[in-house]
């Protein structure tokens, strides 16, 4: 399966809203078949500009980073079902390219 990143911006919300609506995604994922690596919350911030969703305006929002694997095949699912959450502001799905390990070459130890 391919690694993918889910980008999220959240509408600013208390502290146990927003663990719900995390929970509520993540819990998402896994019921589609995907596999979940890692769970990044980035904070709270402004928004680089307005925005509004479900006629709501916003100007601030939790950003999370959710790393994980899936089939290509539900991520259209997926993302019509977060733009259709109403606390959902910006969902934005990634492929991540599978990093290869760095070798420790240096350039004094070739000349």
């Amino acid at each position: 399966m391919p690694r993918y990143e889910l980008a999220l911006i959240l509408k600013a919300m208390q502290r146990p809203e927003t663990a719900a609506v995390v929970r509520r995604t993540v819990e998402t994922l896994m019921e589609r078949g995907a596999v979940v690596r890692n769970l990044e919350n980035l904070g709270e911030r402004m928004l680089p500009y307005k925005m509004t969703k479900h006629n709501q305006r916003h100007s601030r929002g939790t950003y999370f980073l959710v790393d994980f694997y899936c089939a290509p095949s539900i991520l259209d699912d997926l993302l019509n079902h977060l733009h259709r959450d109403v606390d959902v502001v910006r969902p934005t799905v990634m492929k991540k390219e599978e990093q290869e390990p760095q070798s420790s070459c240096c350039a004094k130890t070739e000349l």
